[in-house]
């Protein structure tokens, strides 16, 4: 048996036993509903007879051992649909299931001991003996809807990690501690970056330093863009339903958009409006507005606009998944023969951009779903475009398909970045369309006089910019480099009397275009300068008469020990200026000669 059918069959089993333990704690009014394993462990799914606390989680984690020390046998048994209705019949999440399968279903259940019987697949160990070898820990409990439906019953979800051996287990935990001390969610708010308020479900407020990073990465990515020949556009956020039937979303997408009903109330009257979830039909409305030539094309409309998407409210998360969000999306409006080039020319910015934050990435192709929009032989060429991208940046067969996971539009390239703990993040797209062109009518002049239609290439690089900057804040801990922080330097006077030389160092660094903030404040210098390490400053300068009377600084560089002492002004500034220009995700812990 491989890693990974040791996996299944184990953390399977142990599914069952956490299942038989909580009906023992809790009784046998408990409703069990589904325990599959899943990356680190596995988890299972009950409707209780009364709220678990974390006490409740410490008994079960003990009733499991307990049974785990009986060394109980496990029989499968083969049976028909009635007989398993009858067998399941006072649990009726079973019975759910069991009525969903056809008639003539011959199902199997795994009796552990005499007294629990659970309706599976399998494979499973034959006794529970087995896993007493098994590194394993209940990890937490959270609320689930069933079927993910929130209008089915609210169920209590049990989690377990899983793991072969007790290192394994042991440096998957350390693993966890690890991402639990970078959770965007914790640092965010405690470096006063943004906050959420339940007037606005997952709607975040930048706060003045988070606003700060944002900007710090926009203008980053407007200085690439710009280089490359794009143009940035901003259009209304809310438009007429009738743009939004003609671009397919009101057919694919409505159930996922902010509607604004007409007069009547009725959202399918001609006054209805809708908030934008998307940016294509905006940019292609720039397009029509006059007649375009070949020798236009491509031409490059990208935007960071405001657009939202309704949500369901359990898979609201902190910055990865909001309703409202700003895209780095752009609209490229091209010629069939440019398309290769184009797709070149995007992967370069996406390398530049991920590279610059330390970060690889790797691509991923994604081909028509079952709801697409258009006709197939399209979305074949449109594939083939995309394959051969890939197959000539990487290599035949050194990328992921995805089959089926498109857009409805177009099939798509998905850009995944890894941060410095070894996770993957999908954040940028490259999506192909042919169908928005068609539906929009859209035309261009081509050189022989005749009227030919341009293809769209959608393209998100960093994709949300809310979720990307939460990706960014656990992948440096909150402690970002110097030319993407949000305040850059710290200035702390010792005492009042050197204020008027911490404002002529504020004024100096303000013409330079590095960020700072001054503690004027008449208190202890160590307090200011904790004040500074709280929020991760990069550098904190302590001014006090030497340094006023020789034009210098001292500084206190984050994340060491050391204070560069007697540093001349103009060269700390100068230092400061060269890594903002050349993004450097190192701090500089000496002066340059």
């Amino acid at each position: 048996m491989d890693k990974e059918q040791f996996l299944h069959v184990y953390r399977h089993s142990l599914a069952h036993v956490l299942a038989k333990a909580v009906i023992e704690v809790f009784g046998k009014e408990t409703q069990y509903a589904i325990g599959p394993e899943i990356a680190d462990g596995f988890y299972y799914d009950f409707l209780l007879p009364r709220a678990a606390t974390n006490d409740d989680l410490k008994t079960i984690e003990e009733k499991m051992k307990e049974i785990l020390k009986r060394k109980e046998d496990w029989k499968r048994e083969e049976i028909s649909k009635k007989d398993a209705l009858e067998l399941f019949k006072n649990q009726k999440f079973k019975v759910e299931l069991i009525e969903d399968l056809p008639d003539d279903e011959i199902l199997t259940t795994y009796r552990t001991g005499d007294d629990f019987v659970d309706l599976c697949r399998g494979p499973h160990v034959e006794n529970s003996a087995a896993l007493l070898s098994v590194a394993w820990q209940l990890r937490s409990m959270s609320g689930s809807y069933w079927r993910g439906d929130e209008k089915r019953d609210q169920l209590t979800r049990i989690y377990a990690y899983a793991f072969p051996t007790k290192e394994e287990l042991k440096a998957h935990l350390a693993f966890i501690k690890d991402a639990q001390e970078r959770d965007h969610k914790k640092i965010g708010p405690q470096l006063d970056l943004f906050m959420f308020d339940e007037t606005a479900p997952g709607m975040p407020y930048w706060l003045p330093r988070g606003w700060k990073l944002f900007n710090a990465l926009l203008e980053f990515w407007r200085g690439i863009h710009e280089a490359h020949g794009y143009q940035e556009v901003s259009a209304p956020v809310i438009n007429n339903k009738r743009l939004w039937v003609t671009s397919g979303h009101w057919a694919h997408y409505k159930e996922n958009m902010f509607l604004i009903p007409g007069a009547d109330g009725d959202i399918e009257a001609d006054d209805t409006f809708a908030i934008k979830p998307m940016n294509c039909p905006n940019a292609i409305k720039i397009y029509q507005r006059k007649t375009r030539s070949y020798r236009d094309l491509p031409i490059r409309y990208n935007t960071v606009d405001v657009i939202h998407r309704k949500e369901k409210s359990g898979e609201l998360n902190g910055l990865f998944r909001v309703q409202l969000f700003r895209q780095d999306d752009d609209h490229t409006f091209l010629m069939e023969d440019q398309i290769a080039a184009e797709m070149g020319d995007i992967m370069d910015i996406a390398d530049e951009i991920y590279s610059t934050l330390g970060m690889s990435c790797k691509a991923e192709l994604s081909t028509r779903p079952d709801d697409f929009m258009g006709d197939i032989e399209t979305w074949n060429v449109a594939e083939k475009e995309l394959k051969a991208i890939l197959d000539r940046k990487y290599g035949e067969g050194n990328y992921e398909v995805n089959e089926g996971d498109g857009a409805f539009y177009g099939p798509k390239i998905d850009l995944k970045m890894k941060d410095a703990l070894g996770r993957e993040w999908q954040v940028g797209t490259l999506q192909l369309d042919f169908q928005l062109p068609q539906n929009f009518d859209l035309k261009y002049i081509a050189k022989d006089g005749s009227h030919k239609q341009p293809v769209v290439l959608h393209r998100a690089i960093f994709g949300s910019m809310e979720r990307f900057i939460g990706v960014l804040i656990e992948n440096f801990k909150g402690a970002f480099p110097f030319w993407l922080s949000p305040v850059q330097v710290g200035i702390v006077p010792i005492r009042p009397e050197h204020n008027d030389y911490a404002k002529k160092v504020a004024q100096k660094l303000f013409k330079s275009r590095v960020r700072f903030e001054v503690d004027y404040a008449d208190k202890n210098m160590r307090e200011k300068i904790k004040g500074f390490k709280h929020y991760k400053d990069p550098y904190i300068l302590v001014l006090g008469d030497k340094e006023a009377e020789e034009n210098t600084v001292s500084i206190n560089v984050r994340g060491t020990n050391e204070q560069l002492k007697d540093v001349p002004l103009d060269t700390f500034i100068e230092m400061c200026r060269t890594m903002n220009e050349e993004h450097s995700l190192e701090l500089m812990t000496k002066v340059p000669e």
